[in-house]
């Protein structure tokens, strides 16, 4: 597959993660910053090669193929995020870039090498699941931190939002994976939260609490 093709292959994968339904034409064009005649083009070539059902004005799926081959796309890259953040002590907010280019790489032996050496992680620096070398995935249960009531409490095991504004921010605030996090108060009005993260009290938006995914404890 070229560059391009994988790139479709996983905004589709990523897509059909947020959606149960098909994946429309106009909404892979808007992830993809692109025009919907040129998603058609690719979906045609993608069906050609039994990677994707399309049928026009009918939305696009998956096949089996073509999960398999966009699992291993994600797998490479949130495993060499893994790797930057770990190893080579990238800042959280900056390895996405990278992976991008990372995940192109065409060796699958040197990915399961990867994996080994990095002890097999089931998930990124974000929080989001690692497929193993079999397209498997380990769900992770999680909630949104919005969606708490007060007095709940949950660790922070992922962001829905992965910008590096986002990120920047709650390094600035101290919120990471594994942050222990309290909802003290929610107010009625905005939905804003009054929270205590470990031993740190803060106010935060909703918009920042509904792109923290929490595992209740």
């Amino acid at each position: 597959m070229t560059f391009s093709e994988e790139n479709y292959l996983k905004t589709i994968y990523h897509l059909t993660t947020i959606s149960d339904s098909e994946v429309s034409t106009n909404a892979i064009a808007e992830k993809m910053e692109t025009k919907a005649s040129s998603v058609t083009d690719m979906l045609k070539k993608l069906a050609e090669k039994n990677l994707v059902n399309y049928k026009k004005y009918q939305g696009v799926s998956l096949t089996e193929k073509g999960s398999l081959s966009a699992k291993m796309i994600v797998r490479k890259h949130r495993l060499w995020e893994v790797f930057l953040v770990e190893k080579l002590n990238f800042p959280w907010d900056e390895v996405h870039d990278i992976a991008e280019q990372l995940e192109h790489i065409k060796s699958e032996k040197l990915i399961n090498k990867l994996d080994e050496f990095l002890g097999n992680p089931t998930e990124d620096p974000h929080g989001d699941p690692i497929p193993n070398a079999n397209g498997q995935i380990i769900s992770i249960e999680k909630q949104l931190l919005s969606e708490l009531n007060e007095k709940q409490v949950g660790v922070c095991v992922g962001v829905k939002d992965t910008s590096s504004e986002f990120l920047k921010y709650l390094d600035k605030q101290e919120i990471a994976l594994g942050s222990k996090i309290e909802i003290i108060s929610k107010e009625t009005f905005d939905l804003s939260l009054k929270i205590k993260v470990d031993s740190k009290e803060l106010t935060i938006s909703n918009k920042i609490a509904s792109n923290l995914f929490v595992k209740i404890i």
